[in-house]
């Protein structure tokens, strides 16, 4: 016998497991003399009102055996002997593209330009210690892709896109925890993630796929129309069936391989701005209306903003972009002469600080200074900027900043505060970094956005800059039902890099509906 309830439970009642046990028995009005199964399926916090609730939905089963909270093991067969396809990078869309190629019965061969997972923490440690960028193994670059150094979070709005259940077993199946079936903000931590990745990889392997590192495409093979192969750094040509394009949003190098090599690609709106870093406990009483502390049972409080400013008639939105509670501040550049930021969080985001960029939507529009450069309009204003970072800073990983109200009446911040940004920081003017419509407009949003969280507008932040890699510059164009790439037959622009995704889940789903379609189409017919 089976029982679904919902319920709306304190922060106590819903993870103290002793009481949630107690609760829920009492609420199912099922004896537990023979020993219920309970198990959560859905949960939620809802702080709007004085007081915090969470809205828990659970299964409750009077039998001693029910169904398997994922499904049973899927068939990945050994496929070392079979036709190949070629995937360029191995983020979350690649690596899932290549899972599913095996289970559709075709070898997957990874070409990744960085390192494994595990080799990319000297290269993090020498960034964030000795300022050095490798322009192949960074936060961006590696096994795992940018998400693996960059938080795990694994929420998506991209429901049509694919089947998000799926994502998550495959996940949980390969080490995350089942939390991430319940939670509705789902998150596994940059601690945590790289042994899924580890064991993602291992799956590959094991079924006869290949994975190969530090290995940099740097041509494509263009016979009559179709793409039969790659070149490499090293001069080596691979050929397949196709070719998987998922090199995240940060390959700058393929985007001008591709505008080189006149395969249509086009300038792509995106967002850029800065990375604002408040002390966690202030956001948590602001969050949970509590006078001190969250208490035990509250995780850190998380928020997300959404501000329209008015500049010389033009609406333009101001938002928060990938919070993360009790997280770090990390240096994202992927060549030297850049500072970028972005932020991550460990598994129990316990860390003292909170933060989150701010950015400003940029489009086409805003671009005309840069149209010499055509389709890498954005891409090239995007890197100016973060370039004038880099100067600012001292021409190190050193990242320019200035306190929130210091910012909004163009005053410079004679101290900064304390910081997670661990190669330091140093007092500028953001607003001589900043083109003036995203700085002008970031100095209107911030009072606003303090009325709507009370004490979120303080000196006692700070803005950290630039949040400039939100997504994408550049979008590989494809065909809406085939998924190919317009020109170019065997070509399959897919996840962030093509911008057609924005986080880990969206391009994990990308990744395996373009292997599908890339398969339906071309198995068994070699380029």
């Amino acid at each position: 016998m089976k029982k679904v309830l919902d319920l709306v439970i304190s922060p106590e009642e819903a993870f103290n497991e002793t009481l949630f046990q107690q609760v829920v028995t009492k609420q199912s009005g099922l004896s537990d003399s023979g020993g219920l199964i309970i198990r959560p399926i859905r949960r939620s916090i809802d702080a709007r009102g004085r007081k915090v609730r969470v809205n828990v939905t659970v299964e409750v089963y009077a039998a001693a055996n029910p169904p398997p909270l994922i499904s049973s093991e899927r068939d990945y067969p050994n496929v070392r002997d079979k036709d190949q396809l070629l995937i360029v990078g191995a983020g979350p869309a690649g690596m899932f593209a290549a899972l599913r190629a095996i289970e559709l019965g075709v070898k997957p061969v990874i070409l990744e330009r960085g390192k494994d997972v595990r080799s990319r923490r000297r290269d993090l440690a020498a960034l964030n210690k000795q300022h050095f960028v490798d322009p192949d193994s960074n936060y961006c670059f590696g096994e795992g892709g940018a998400g693996t150094y960059s938080d795990g979070k694994l929420y998506t709005r991209s429901k049509k896109r694919g089947d998000i259940r799926r994502i998550m077993e495959i996940l949980v199946a390969h080490g995350a925890k089942e939390e991430i079936l319940v939670d509705a903000h789902p998150h596994i931590g940059t601690n945590k993630l790289p042994m899924l990745v580890e064991n993602l990889r291992k799956r590959i392997l094991d079924s006869g796929g290949e994975i190969h590192f530090n290995t940099k495409v740097t041509d494509f093979i263009l016979e009559n129309g179709s793409i039969s192969g790659v070149s490499t750094r090293e001069g080596e040509q691979l050929r397949g069936m196709g070719v998987i394009l998922a090199t995240g949003h940060s390959a700058r190098d393929i985007y001008r391989l591709l505008d080189r090599r006149q395969v249509l690609i086009a300038a792509k709106p995106f967002a850029l701005g800065v990375r604002i870093e408040h002390d966690q406990n202030l956001i948590d009483r602001i969050q949970y209306h509590c006078p001190v502390e969250r208490g035990e049972y509250l995780p850190p409080a998380a928020y997300s903003l959404v501000q329209q400013t008015v500049l010389d008639g033009k609406k333009r939105g101001v938002f928060s972009f990938c919070m993360c509670p009790g997280g770090f501040i990390v240096p994202s550049a992927t060549s030297p002469g850049e500072i970028v930021v972005n932020g991550m969080s460990p598994s129990r985001r316990d860390g003292k600080f909170a933060n989150s960029g701010i950015v400003v939507a940029v489009e086409l529009e805003d671009l005309k200074a840069y149209r010499q450069y055509g389709p890498l309009a954005a891409m090239y204003f995007q890197q100016e900027i973060e370039q004038a970072a880099c100067r600012a800073g001292g021409n190190t990983q050193t990242a320019p900043a200035q306190r929130m109200v210091d910012f909004v009446r163009h005053k410079s911040s004679s101290q900064l505060l304390k910081t997670s940004y661990q190669p330091g920081i140093k007092s500028i003017d953001m607003h001589e970094i900043l083109p003036e419509f995203i700085g002008k407009r970031l100095a209107m949003a911030f009072p606003l956005m303090g009325q709507k969280m009370k004490g979120y507008y303080t000196n006692e932040a700070q803005l950290i800059g630039v949040e400039s890699r939100t997504s994408s510059p550049v979008r590989i164009p494809r065909d809406r039902e085939t998924f190919e790439h317009p020109q170019i037959n065997r070509l399959y622009p897919c996840g962030e890099g093509a911008g057609y995704a924005g986080g880990i889940v969206s391009a994990a789903m990308d990744g395996e509906r373009c292997v599908e379609k890339l398969i339906g189409r071309y198995k068994g017919k070699l380029a």
